[in-house]
């Protein structure tokens, strides 16, 4: 086991820390010391040029001749915040002697506590055991920041004051911008998700330092950070006097240093900054800046060999100037730059644009507070290593805009129409160019399209967001192919495109009659047609009738009732419509229509002979009014009726369609049995007008005549009629009858008249008397 790896690092005063040069540091070297931090904190000048963002390609650094290109989006505008001005950490005070000093060069051997090393260099045995008792307890300035609330920070001999760094002792301010942390063994048991609530995106966690030191908490800070959410990666402090970058490299690398082009994996990090270890020499590691270059070059040649990706580098512009020369060479590498105060100030040399800013190391964040110099977007093409597609792009601006909690996966493109999506806890982001991106946010209406298919059904892919606030505090969301609606009365249901949609809009949607659909479309009925039930009735269609709705009340009950389309009516071909006669409604179907009033209920006229005689007499507003019962056959010969409220209408094949309206001559019918009587079926229409303001019917056995004085009766087929016919009828000298014809035992009959009696034997025939 490598002698100098160590467990979590244990705080105690006498540890220095971030912000803290080793108090074992000799007095000239804490006055370079002085003058180094209070160039690191000095808040930069007004006159400092805006600095460009970055693009979304794979180098988050353009080459010098692409400056022009990425000058137009400027660093964030930030207000003027006292606690992070050059005040915000004070160096340790001075001796007037040290503070009047000029600082002294970094390979100056009198400023070096141990000024026997120079360059890279094996430790020696005094020299391992002292540096294995510091490994990993200050570890440079990233990383060490805000800790878990529960954990207070010791003194900072730096600053003179204690970092008590609970909730109420962090900063809140922050810059505009994708925010991110930078984490290291000092903080323990973060609460990632908290982190992603409060706008954290990204994290970087401390990996390694040396070739000997990991950090006990990276397993569970680097896969906490990415199970929250965040694009997370890896970062190695750098001891170049120590061992070589290539070294170094490898190590951080067989140690969680990798890459990969998942798009959650930020590229390697190298954190290169002041020496905090007395045994490695002074600030600059007892090397010259030519060493140090050659150094950062062997690192980053290294772990683009082993990961294809350059290394970030974390530095300041003060640590930049002193220790390398302030050498130019690595612009072409992402800058993670170090700067407490409210702008990121002048950069290192080489670099015209950063692309993240170490802001804050006291919050609002725990770790040290990062922002990102660009879009999510961005961030995400940094992560990749790549431009997006046009999808990624599309779904990473909108996750940003309208978060969907921690996502669970990268984007997926290539399924339908090459689109893509992407997974979150509270739901998906799917993208199509004819669509653009939109959010599917876990609940009913997202269960259901992935339920029926989601992009692959008919639905496709998602044209708006959910919106909600309909009535009844229902919800929807539109769709390629149609819309899904949800109301806590009825869940989700489909809305598909199509004629019986444009039937149910026609009707003011879930603000009409029929209310939200409880059902979706269905079809498979008859004839191939299709319905869709609603809370207040169906619409159903059939290529013949079209799209037609039946609302719930008693003309749908009696369509129901005889089995809707399968029944004798067949599909709706119209809609209910009332302000009929006394206040009726009436809806009609293919084989008819169903009539309906508050006195006579609902019942139906189906197509035939029956209803055509009723049409004939102008429905409802003819003499029989509406229907009071439906069409009845099994009469005898076959026949068939119907009853309305003025009358029925009989048919038979042998007589057609007769009705026989209420009254006198009805009654009398009725009297004989209706059509089982000797009269049987009707075969003609009252007839009025006669003799007297009389009126007459026929019927197959006879007639039924009627005059107000003398009321209505029957005379049956045979020779009492014919000689009555023969005689003028009424108009004849007998006039109407008055009577019944009856007939006695042995043959005899008899019938009465108003102006005589008709006899009949069988052996006389007809006498009159």
């Amino acid at each position: 086991m490598n002698k100098f790896k160590r467990q979590k690092p244990s705080l105690h005063p006498g540890r220095v820390r971030r912000r803290q040069i080793m108090p074992v540091l000799t007095a000239a070297c804490a006055a370079v010391v002085v003058g180094v931090m209070g160039s690191l904190i000095t808040t930069p000048s007004a006159t400092a040029s805006p600095l460009p963002s970055p693009t979304a390609t794979a180098s988050s650094t353009p080459s010098p001749a692409a400056t022009n290109q990425t000058t137009t989006s400027k660093a964030p505008t930030l207000p003027a915040q006292p606690e992070f001005a050059a005040t915000a950490i004070a160096a340790p005070t001075a001796t007037a002697t040290q503070t009047a000093a000029a600082a002294p060069s970094p390979t100056d051997a009198a400023t070096n506590p141990n000024a026997d090393r120079s360059g890279i260099m094996p430790l020696s045995p005094a020299d391992a055991a002292a540096l294995e008792a510091e490994m990993g307890q200050g570890g440079g300035y990233m990383g060490v920041g805000t800790r878990a609330a529960s954990e207070p920070g010791p003194e900072s001999p730096l600053s003179g004051r204690t970092t008590l760094l609970s909730t109420e002792a962090l900063s809140t301010w922050k810059p505009e911008g994708i925010q991110g942390v930078d984490v290291s063994g000092w903080q323990t048991g973060i609460d990632w998700d908290a982190q992603f609530n409060q706008g954290a995106r990204f994290a970087y966690v401390k990996a390694t330092e040396s070739t000997t030191y990991t950090n006990d908490e990276f397993s569970s800070q680097y896969s906490g950070s990415r199970n929250a959410g965040m694009i997370r990666g890896a970062y190695h402090f750098a001891t170049p006097s120590t061992s070589s970058g290539a070294d170094q490299a490898r190590y951080f690398v067989a140690h969680g240093g990798g890459w990969s082009a998942d798009g959650m994996t930020l590229p390697p990090l190298l954190d290169i900054e002041y020496n905090p270890y007395s045994t490695l020499g002074n600030l600059c590691f007892n090397m010259s800046p030519s060493q140090m270059v050659n150094w950062v070059r062997d690192f980053s040649n290294t772990m683009v060999a082993l990961t294809g990706r350059k290394p970030a580098i974390y530095t300041t512009t003060d640590w930049w100037r002193t220790c390398t020369g302030n050498s130019g060479s690595f612009a072409d590498h992402p800058l993670h730059l170090a700067s407490y105060s409210t702008s990121p100030g002048v950069l290192p040399n080489g670099w015209t644009f950063y692309s993240i800013w170490q802001y804050s190391p006291d919050g609002p964040y725990v770790g040290d507070s990062n922002v990102w110099n660009g879009t999510y977007a961005n961030l995400k093409a940094f992560a990749y290593g790549r431009s997006l597609g046009a999808g990624e792009g599309a779904i990473s601006t909108l996750a940003e805009d309208m978060p969907l909690g921690a996502p669970l996966g990268t984007v997926v493109c290539g399924i339908k129409d090459n689109g893509c999506y992407q997974s979150f806890r509270n739901g998906e982001i799917l993208w199509s160019s004819s669509t653009g991106a939109r959010t599917t946010r876990a609940g009913a209406i997202r269960s259901l399209y992935r339920l029926v298919g989601a992009e692959n059904s008919s639905l496709g892919y998602p044209g708006s967001g959910e919106q909600c606030g309909l009535k009844a505090g229902g919800c929807y969301q539109m769709f390629q192919g149609g819309a899904i609606m949800w109301s806590p009365q009825t869940g989700a249901q489909v809305s598909r495109y199509g004629a019986i949609r444009n039937a149910w809009a026609a009707s003011n949607f879930e603000n009409g009659v029929l209310g939200y659909p409880s059902s979706g479309e269905i079809c498979g009925l008859k004839n191939n047609g299709c319905y869709q039930a609603y809370q207040n009735g169906a619409i159903h269609w059939s290529a013949d009738t079209g799209a037609r709705p039946t609302r719930n009340g008693a003309i749908r009950s009696v369509w129901a009732s005889i089995g809707y389309e399968t029944g004798v009516l067949g599909y709706p071909t119209g809609t209910e419509t009332c302000g009929l006669k006394d206040g009726g409604c009436v809806q009609s179907f293919e084989n008819g229509q169903v009539h309906w009033t508050a006195a006579t209920g609902a019942n139906l006229t189906r197509g035939g002979a029956i209803r055509s005689l009723w049409l004939s007499t102008r429905s409802e507003e003819g003499v029989l009014g509406y229907p009071t019962g439906t069409e009845t056959c099994g009469l005898k010969d076959g026949g068939c009726y119907q009853s309305f409220q003025n009358g029925q209408i009989h048919w038979t094949a042998k007589t057609g369609a007769q009705l026989t309206r209420n009254g006198a001559i009805r009654n009398v019918w009725a009297g004989t049995g209706y059509q089982d009587g000797g009269l049987g079926f009707p075969t003609g229409i009252e007839t009025c007008g006669l003799k007297d303001g009389g009126c007459y019917q026929s019927f197959q056995g006879g007639q039924i005549h009627w005059s107000p004085a003398t009321g209505a009766h029957p005379t049956r087929a045979g020779a009492i009629s014919s000689y009555w016919a023969q005689s003028g009828w009424e108009n004849g000298p007998l006039g109407y009858p008055t009577g019944t014809e009856t007939c006695k035992l042995g043959g005899e009959c008899y019938q009465l008249f108003q102006n005589g009696t008709l006899k009949w034997t069988p052996i006389n025939g007809v006498t009159r008397s």
